[in-house]
């Protein structure tokens, strides 16, 4: 009886860490922006449900406490049952939402087309606060700490050339900082006192969390368009001319620069402790070694690839401009199985509960199962 009673309760708590356990609020996976999941996926895509949000979607989905978070071109941004597919809440935003939103401590913070930061109650979609910036937000938020204070903040870039911190409890503004051109991509935190990104003017920044002022000032050579992934003291991104490049933190010195063809990189690189992987415009996924900016494998699609790698065990998924979804093996860069949507993939995957959520210019988010059904 007690073996019997040991192997029900166990059976139980594999169901409930299955579908408790693995949310995907933040569409890189953390702060350091290093696009790692901790979810263990299956070998096969089984596609359980699709929902329409509205024709040439760009924008990213998150996940968290069961739902699905996702904005659309046409303004509407929704909380979607991760299960079904069907909606819990929507909130009329502006414009239009092309970037990924954050789900943090409760709350759903969301940048727009038309400038505007907004942060809802994850539960209801009520409205806390908004603040305004004077330009379009492309990147996710990205919540911090105040290092002296304690006080809660989020991050965001925008296209009025800054980098806005506010208050994550009232919208209020703690500092910016203003740079030469747009700012595209989420920025990251490192070792809890740094923010790190880059812009349109082809420079990386570290500036103080503390109180936004420079520490460096990194030229690149070319716009970047995407977030900055940190892991350690150092930074990789891609840049709109044709690198990859890893940059020293401390210094300011660029470590390496990968470049083995004449395309830009849209792309945000995924990070381990051995690998980068990005997408590229020249159609493949790149694995570089992360130590000597040296290729360890890559892998061909048939179309660009612009969203983002997510990293999940020993498999790294990711979709293509070629319509098709991708698991590749992380370690070799051979391909595990696809499944062929039909409709251009410029989004970032969410991971969770042993899924895969992905949105697509057919204005369609799909969700894929890729472990056997729970009994």
């Amino acid at each position: 009886m007690k073996i019997k009673s040991f192997i029900v309760l166990s059976t139980l708590l594999s169901i409930f860490t299955r579908w408790c356990v693995a949310d995907w609020p933040n569409h890189r996976g953390g702060s350091e922006l290093q696009g790692i999941s901790a979810e263990k996926l299956g070998d096969k895509l089984v596609l359980e449900w699709t929902f329409e949000a509205g024709k040439f979607l760009k924008s990213s989905p998150v996940v968290s406490n069961g739902k699905i978070f996702l904005g659309g071109p046409t303004g509407i941004f929704y909380a979607l049952d991760s299960k079904t597919g069907q909606v819990v809440w929507k909130k009329e935003t502006g414009l239009g939402v092309d970037a990924p939103a954050l789900v943090h401590n409760g709350k759903v913070y969301i940048g727009t087309k038309d400038g505007w930061l907004f942060c809802l109650d994850a539960e209801s979609g009520k409205q806390n606060w908004t603040y305004e910036t004077m330009g379009e937000i492309v990147g996710a938020p990205n919540p911090a700490i105040h290092p002296s204070t304690g006080r809660k903040l989020m991050l965001v870039g925008s296209y009025d050339n800054f980098v806005h911190c506010v208050d994550a409890e009232d919208g209020s503004i703690a500092w910016k900082f203003e740079t030469l051109n747009y700012v595209n991509g989420t920025p990251a935190i490192w070792d809890k006192k740094w923010v790190v990104f880059g812009g349109c003017d082809a420079q990386l920044y570290v500036v103080s969390l503390e109180d936004g002022n420079l520490s460096q000032k990194v030229d690149l050579g070319a716009p970047i368009a995407s977030s900055v992934g940190v892991y350690d003291s150092f930074g990789y991104v891609g840049n709109m001319d044709r690198a990859v490049q890893a940059i020293d933190l401390n210094s300011g010195k660029i470590s390496w620069s990968y470049e083995p063809k004449s395309f830009p990189y849209f792309s945000s690189p995924a990070l381990t402790k051995d690998l980068v992987i990005i997408g590229g415009r020249d159609k493949a996924l790149h694995a570089i070694n992360r130590k000597s900016g040296k290729q360890h494998w890559r892998f061909s699609a048939r179309g660009r690839i612009d969203g983002s790698p997510v990293i999940a065990g020993e498999k790294v998924v990711v979709g293509s401009m070629d319509g098709k979804l991708y698991l590749i093996d992380l370690n070799g860069g051979e391909i595990i199985t696809r499944y062929e949507i039909g409709a251009s993939i410029s989004s970032t995957c969410a991971v969770a509960n042993e899924w895969i959520f992905v949105g697509c210019e057919d204005g369609n988010l799909y969700a894929f199962s890729t472990m056997n059904k729970l009994p």
